[in-house]
């Protein structure tokens, strides 16, 4: 995932580990899907964008890539329909025979030549674009939440990529209240609607790979009941309307010590080395959100760090912010029909990697997420054809 928050020196850091990613991998496939696409100040960043996609489209690291397609939601001004999406699909020249479906014509079309979409994706018929509807979460006024779809075909071996942004936690303290919290089931609402719309009758069921940032929270009431067990609660209300804004736990002896503090949007825990040991290993048993989902999708192990919220400090690559409960906010997930188009590693040879992008470095307050595997072209066909893939969140 890309936030183009920070513009000059964190693009360029961006692009780096991209790069590096790209010529370790070396994919023949590639899809590369951003959410939030020109950061929170779209009018003032969209320069930046096209700067970006031009460094990508024309960069010496990506020039055995020949074919490419860019779809950007840039239309800012439509509150009706903006989703601040970017997808962006990358053909190695050796990759021969691959199809792009148009769902309008309901047919595939063979992939020629390097795409620029923007503005309006509305009337793209090489893709699906909605964005949820406004009573999903009508507490946010002006949501950009939704997704966009493409279906692509390689060597007979059809799939979708789907690039999701669901919807985050507008409040620790409501986050808090209860378990599952609110707003996981939310997310919940909207990711169900975004599968049933992918599988519903008005085109041939296929594989898919959903990825994005599904904004999966922890269990904040287990993992704040578990991280302060031995802790005392304060509760500080406003003098006004007496309604609570913060909570306070403090250790039971040694001085009163003060553990954590939980705002609206400040979650301060003393000890953050919990959410990087062992790439937060201990906290995977509180990142329950898809376990709803365990029939429709899956997803392979997790050995990375939460990708969110890291310090958007250039200076401070390893840092989280003090701002939200470290989670795994950024996945790849599949079908399980698109688990089986992955091929199997026969040695030792690692071939499937579902990883994060730059570790120490400042990229944003999300690290990206990459998942880099070959897949079985045809699979089950005497002679398959194998190409490696790569999807990047």
């Amino acid at each position: 995932m890309l936030r183009t928050s920070g513009p000059e020196n964190l693009q360029k850091n961006w692009l780096r580990e991209f790069y590096q990613v790209v010529h370790a991998h070396k994919p023949h496939f590639m899809a590369l899907h951003c959410q939030e696409f020109g950061g929170k100040n779209y009018e003032a960043s969209m320069s930046h964008v096209d700067k970006f996609v031009k460094e990508l489209l024309s960069s010496d690291a990506m020039k055995d890539y020949n074919r490419a397609r860019v779809y950007l939601d840039e239309n800012y001004k439509s509150q009706e329909h903006f989703t601040a999406l970017g997808s962006f699909y990358f053909l190695h020249e050796s990759l021969k025979n691959i199809y792009q479906f148009d769902f309008k014509a309901k047919k595939y079309k063979k992939v020629t030549g390097k795409e620029i979409y923007s503005d309006t994706l509305e009337s793209t018929p090489m893709l699906e674009k909605e964005k949820f509807p406004q009573d999903y979460f009508p507490e946010c006024k002006w949501s950009r939440k939704g997704f966009i779809r493409t279906r692509w075909c390689i060597t007979d071996c059809a799939f979708d990529l789907v690039n999701i942004h669901l919807f985050h936690d507008a409040s620790n303290l409501i986050a808090w209240e209860t378990s599952p919290s609110v707003y996981s089931g939310i997310r919940h609402k909207a990711l169900g609607y975004v599968l049933d719309r992918i599988i519903d009758q008005r085109f041939e069921k296929v594989s898919y790979f959903v990825f994005g940032d599904f904004n999966f929270r922890l269990d904040a009431k287990a993992v704040v009941e578990t991280l302060c067990a031995k802790a005392t609660m304060q509760t500080v209300r406003a003098a006004d309307t007496n309604e609570v804004v913060k909570l306070i736990f403090r250790e039971s002896d040694n001085d009163r010590k003060v553990m954590l503090q939980l705002e609206k949007k400040l979650f301060d825990y003393f000890n953050q080395d919990v959410f990087r040991d062992n790439n937060g290993t201990a906290l995977l048993e509180f990142d329950r959100e898809l376990s709803v989902f365990k029939d429709r999708l899956y997803e392979l192990d997790i050995s990375f760090p939460p990708s969110y919220p890291y310090s958007e400090d250039s200076s401070q690559g390893k840092q989280y912010m003090n701002t939200r409960c470290p989670a795994w906010c950024d996945r790849i997930l599949m079908s399980h029909s698109a688990k089986e188009l992955i091929l199997k590693s026969e040695n030792d040879e690692k071939i499937v990697i579902y990883d994060h992008i730059g570790p120490n470095v400042c990229m944003g307050d999300h690290k990206p997420v990459f998942l880099s595997f070959r897949i079985a072209a045809g699979a089950g066909k005497p002679i398959a054809n194998v190409h490696k893939c790569c999807v990047v969140q």
